[in-house]
């Protein structure tokens, strides 16, 4: 399974994923490690906040999107691409790659509208 783990600084699991434009890719299935295939790392207008263009998305070619939080309209965007949002406490990429998988995945926060950094169009 391909899955798009928010890290904007390619190192940690990122919140607020609606704005990052860095992301590992993995390649994920049960009981083995999460294998990175590779990292987007895209433009502002392509971060999925900015992006309103009716045409491809890198991010529209994996199962599931994993980051620290995720917003309400983000995850409604993603379900109807037939996309997993998920929002976890695991900072590492990779064991949060794997964990979804094999469908132990710590849960996140709620993406939190009430941060003062946090602002919707």
């Amino acid at each position: 399974m391909r899955i798009a783990v928010a890290s904007q600084n390619f190192r940690n699991v990122t919140s607020h994923v609606g704005r990052t434009r860095r992301f590992f890719i993995f390649e994920a299935v049960p009981g083995e490690p999460a294998r990175e295939v590779d990292r987007l790392d895209l433009p502002k207008d392509m971060s999925i906040h900015e992006f309103r263009g009716e045409g491809h998305h890198p991010l529209y070619d994996v199962a599931a999107i994993i980051a620290g939080s995720v917003g309400d309209g983000f995850a409604r965007r993603m379900a109807a691409r037939g996309i997993a949002a998920v929002a976890t406490s695991e900072t590492d990429p990779a064991a949060a790659a794997l964990a979804f998988v094999e469908g132990r995945l710590a849960p996140g926060a709620p993406h939190d509208h009430d941060d003062a950094g946090c602002s919707h169009d």
